[in-house]
């Protein structure tokens, strides 16, 4: 802005200097034909003067210089008197560096034409001579010419004068119109600059900046409209910013995953959701066509679809991901704009994964509760009905049968409770009663509860005491019914002969209870699965042992329950270790 305001102070002094030349050029050469035509007519006056001098002589022989000489004092010019071929009678005297003999050429060559009677003649020193005549006639006949010549210092030195008093004026006037120019510049110029410096800063985003109040009506209006408008375009970004960042939260928030195309098919927006799904990076999308980074031949079909019938799509797709696959349902929708213009198309993605494992989990549970509550009413039924048919009478048949239908009620109301159990610690108002607990103790009690289960199978079941007591705050009931379940495991699936160890040890915050079992062990790719609700490694195993398949499930929720957790390892043909991590104190909710 100050480079306008330089701009336009040169171009308004320009234009005023060229203005004032121009006028003084003009009016000093007004002024000079002016006071030369005056000057002119002033001198041809004066030679009339001289030449009325002759009329009373009727011959010019007898001209009285002295008259002749104080004229010429008087007018401070020189007179020169000639007959009709130029030959001077009369002289008043060299004068103005002028010769008789340089006279004589100048009045031969004016007489003769050689020279303009507008001429004037350079006598040196930057001074010039100019003749006037006039005839002088007597009685109708011409006698001859008398000259009069004078320099033209005075038309000179007027000139000189005048200049100066156009040259001063003319400066004046511009030094004054200057002065009157910059305060004007300054006064319109500067809340101009102020406004154009505002409409810089509002261009980079500064929406505060803003113009200083002009009491001027004209620049008033201009500062009062910039600052409206930075006001109005405050608020209008406010408001997109609050209406961006409420996009850009729900768009990165929400739990499904978002695909944006555009209508040249490249990528232009993916969530977090998205690429925590897919594991992939912003940079590896962004701006990219799909078909070149999307590695799912199904979503691109889709996408295709999209394309080809701009319709609304939705599809559930099992996608492999990585080491896994999982369920989607994908929701595909064509953006067309309200006058018809294509613009691209938004999938999202709905991670049903866990959905499709929930229906499958309920599906085999009422499979697996179907088959287990199946087998021990069909024996009580059929041994009841055989009873009844007359077995009751064989004293020997009926001891065997009730015991039969005893174990088959025992079993049943053990998976009955099990299955009571495990719903009231799934639910989410289950509670534990948190006490100060000796581990130590706890382990011995479970330990002494099995012994004789371990026995029958000649099992050896060691237990690495420590050297002190380890008291941490559990559900002491809760507890032992974990142990109960994982030292009962490791002894049904340890052959007769073999060894169960428990161990137990600790740091400052956690303790850390091993169950160690020289079994048959479980897969590599089984157990990921042992926790789930009857699952059974060894089903004949586990049948014969009594065991209802959902042990280790309750086992899983009760560690969880505390905070805790549960690791499994092993080996086919070497046994398995079950690991678990409690907390010592009780955890802060």
């Amino acid at each position: 802005m100050i480079r306008f305001r330089k701009r336009l102070l040169f171009t308004l002094i320009t234009l005023i200097i060229t203005v004032l030349i121009g006028l003084g050029l003009v009016l000093g050469q007004l002024f000079k034909e002016y006071y030369r035509q005056a000057f002119d007519e002033r001198l041809n006056k004066e030679v009339s003067l001289v030449a009325t001098y002759f009329t009373d002589h009727q011959n010019l022989e007898k001209i009285d210089a002295e008259k002749l000489n104080h004229l010429s004092k008087t007018l401070d010019s020189r007179i020169t008197v000639t007959r009709t071929d130029g030959r001077i009678i009369y002289d008043s005297g060299e004068s103005h560096f002028i010769t008789h003999k340089h006279n004589q050429e100048i009045i031969n060559g004016l007489l003769s034409g050689k020279y303009k009677k507008a001429d004037d003649f350079d006598i040196g020193e930057k001074r010039k001579v100019h003749y006037y005549w006039k005839e002088l006639s007597h009685s109708d006949q011409m006698d001859g010419y008398v000259f009069v010549s004078t320099t033209l210092t005075e038309i000179k030195n007027a000139y000189k004068q005048i200049w100066w008093i156009l040259t001063s004026s003319l400066s004046f006037a511009l030094v004054f119109i200057m002065m009157l120019g910059l305060q004007i510049t300054r006064r319109y110029t500067k809340p101009i600059e102020e406004a154009a410096n505002v409409a810089m800063e509002l261009a980079n985003g500064n929406y505060l900046a803003r113009v200083p109040e002009d009491q001027s009506k004209e620049t008033g209006q201009l500062s009062n409209s910039i600052n409206d408008l930075a006001k109005n375009l405050e608020e209008m970004v406010q408001v997109h910013d609050i209406q961006r960042d409420r996009l850009a939260t729900l768009i990165e928030n929400i739990g499904s995953g978002l695909l944006l195309i555009d209508s040249r098919g490249y990528i232009i927006l993916i969530n977090r959701a998205f690429k925590e799904i897919f594991h992939v990076r912003t940079t590896d999308y962004l701006y990219k066509l799909y078909y070149e980074v999307i590695d799912q031949d199904e979503v691109i079909k889709l996408i295709e679809d999209i394309f080809r019938t701009e319709q609304k799509v939705k599809k559930q797709l099992l996608l492999p991901l990585s080491i896994e696959r999982r369920h989607f349902e994908i929701y595909g929708v064509p953006i067309i704009s309200t006058n018809d213009v294509w613009k691209g198309i938004l999938l999202v993605f709905h991670d049903i994964t866990e959905l499709k494992k929930l229906e499958q989990m309920r599906k085999d549970f009422v499979a697996n509760v179907s088959h287990e509550l199946k087998t021990p009413i069909t024996s009580i039924k059929g041994f009841s009905e055989t009873l009844i048919d007359g077995a009751m009478f064989d004293q020997k048949m009926m001891t065997a049968f009730l015991n039969i239908i005893l174990k088959e009620s025992d079993r049943l109301q053990t998976l009955i409770e099990d299955l009571l159990d495990l719903s009231k610690i799934e639910q989410p108002e289950f509670t534990l009663n948190y006490q100060k607990t000796n581990m130590v103790s706890l382990l011995r009690e479970v330990i002494e509860m099995l012994k004789g289960k371990a026995n029958k199978k000649n099992i050896e079941i060691e237990f690495k005491v420590p050297n002190e007591d380890m008291v941490v705050e559990i559900d002491n009931y809760r507890m032992k019914q974990v142990f109960i379940n994982l030292i009962t495991n490791a002894i049904s699936y340890t052959q007769e002969g073999g060894k169960v160890c428990i161990a137990i040890a600790s740091d400052d915050e956690k303790i850390f209870v091993m169950v160690q079992d020289t079994g048959v062990g479980i897969e590599k790719k089984e157990i990921p699965r042992i926790f789930e609700r009857f699952y059974r490694v060894d089903k004949a195993r586990s049948r014969e042992s009594g065991g209802t398949g959902l042990g280790l499930a309750i086992v899983k929720h009760i560690v969880e329950a505390h905070r805790g957790h549960i690791t499994v390892d092993s080996k086919v043909g070497e046994g398995t270790t079950f690991t678990i991590e409690l907390n010592k104190t009780k955890p802060k909710n």
